[in-house]
């Protein structure tokens, strides 16, 4: 055991299987999937994990007593410091389980949200995980431990009379998420006074998503030369990164950003904190959907990153490209029949991101999508329409310009989106 592992926290994984969940996944997938988070978060050492089969989660203690006792053996045998759970646990739930297992424990969200704050790098992400982590730990304020339960004296400026501990905290949370709030919003009044700026700069923005893991990190360092974080990990990417590159081959030039991994039930909390950082994607002109086409579970995970595309009011008019990374991974025979499904529609691509393979044609395909994207044409103004000529100019739309006795005659290239905002004036 190096000495990495034995500064290491001890964790074991348990994947609940509960029949006729809506959103279950094959237990078996699902089990790897939380046992990569697990890796993902630096500091604990995996030394097992296992799917536990429910008949019905338990009020008080999620398992049934036999489950309990079976997990208390393998508690003991194994030396776990650490139990992550695989889904939801209530507060009365985790309490009573830290009690009867005396291990840790930290389910789904409580996971995400460490590994978040861990990674988050920027000004803004470092704040969004904060009020998540916030509104996460206000839920857990439900008399699990005795000492929330006793009653505060009423000095004034503390508290009123009797109030309660769990009032108190609960209190302070509060008003700590005002002040992160305030915090926040002007960072992200500074991030939308960028955003403003690039939208005057007349370059396309093609936005790569996917869910998380699926290599798009990789496609953007190999694509745009930059040295982002990429690695076989869950959530490598939070904080979004944004770069503009010529396209090769005499290609336009964009904004390619690459955004923060989708997954399968993220918790509500990180949804609404992360909102900001995703309206990236509601800007951009092409979205490019990077899958891992070697993935037993890709058609699922195509299914959670559309449905989550759809919650952020992302337009069905903004063109998609779909590419079906990893395709080094998979087997001569069903690769094989992906090329013949490929072949089939026009905006699908295999590809490896890591290889290279492919990567000629997906920069092809987001030429011309972007051409497609883009129009150049003649508008007409009267000298009295000086506010929306100077739209145009602020911009950077306008190419050319002439004038005559009428009024002015610019040749502008616009997006569809553009010409939208334009018409609106």
């Amino acid at each position: 055991m190096t000495q990495t592992d034995t500064a290491a926290t001890r964790a074991w994984v348990v994947h609940p299987d509960i029949p006729g969940d809506a959103d279950a996944r094959d237990p078996a997938y699902a089990l790897e999937e939380a046992v990569a988070l697990a890796h993902a978060l630096p500091g604990l050492q995996v030394c097992g994990s296992n799917v536990v089969r429910l008949r019905q989660p338990h009020p008080g203690t999620l398992f049934s007593k036999g489950k309990l006792q079976e997990l208390q053996a393998l508690i003991e045998a194994e030396e776990v410091e650490l139990l992550l759970v695989d889904g939801p646990v209530t507060p009365v739930q985790q309490r009573n389980l830290e009690k009867d297992l005396k291990v840790k424990l930290l389910d789904r969200t409580g996971l995400i949200l460490e590994i978040f704050s861990d990674r988050a790098a920027t000004r803004e992400g470092v704040l969004q995980v904060e009020m998540a982590a916030l509104s996460y730990q206000r839920t857990r304020l439900v008399r699990a431990w005795t000492h929330l339960e006793r009653q505060r004296g009423g000095l004034g400026f503390v508290g009123g009379p009797g109030e309660t501990q769990i009032e108190a905290d609960r209190r302070a949370i509060d008003e700590q998420l005002v002040r992160l709030k305030r915090q926040l919003e002007k960072v992200v009044k500074t991030r939308s006074l960028h955003r403003a700026a690039r939208a005057k700069v007349p370059f396309p923005i093609v936005a790569l998503v996917g869910y998380t893991n699926a290599g798009k990190s990789t496609l953007f360092n190999r694509m745009t030369g930059a040295d982002v974080m990429a690695k076989d990990m869950l959530f490598a990417t939070l904080d979004p990164t944004m770069r503009k590159i010529e396209l090769p081959g005499n290609g336009p030039e964009v904004i390619l950003s690459d955004t923060v991994g989708f997954i399968s039930n993220l918790p509500t909390e990180l949804v609404a904190a992360f909102r900001a950082t995703l309206e990236e994607v509601t800007a951009a002109d092409l979205i490019v959907h990077v899958r891992d086409i070697s993935h037993p579970e890709s058609e699922e995970q195509a299914a959670d990153v559309a449905a989550i595309l759809e919650s952020l009011g992302v337009q069905k008019e903004v063109p998609q490209i779909e590419l079906w990374n990893k395709i080094d991974r998979v087997e001569t025979e069903a690769r094989l029949v992906l090329e013949n499904r490929a072949g089939r529609s026009d905006n699908v691509y295999l590809m490896s991101a890591v290889t290279g393979e492919g990567i000629g044609d997906v920069v092809e395909a987001i030429k011309e999508e972007i051409a497609g994207v883009t129009s150049v044409e003649v508008l007409h103004l009267g000298f009295d329409d000086g506010r929306r000529r100077a739209w145009l100019f602020e911009k950077g739309l306008v190419e050319d310009e002439a004038q005559d006795e009428d009024g002015y005659h610019l040749t502008v290239r616009w997006n569809a989106r553009q010409a939208a905002q334009f018409e609106a004036i």
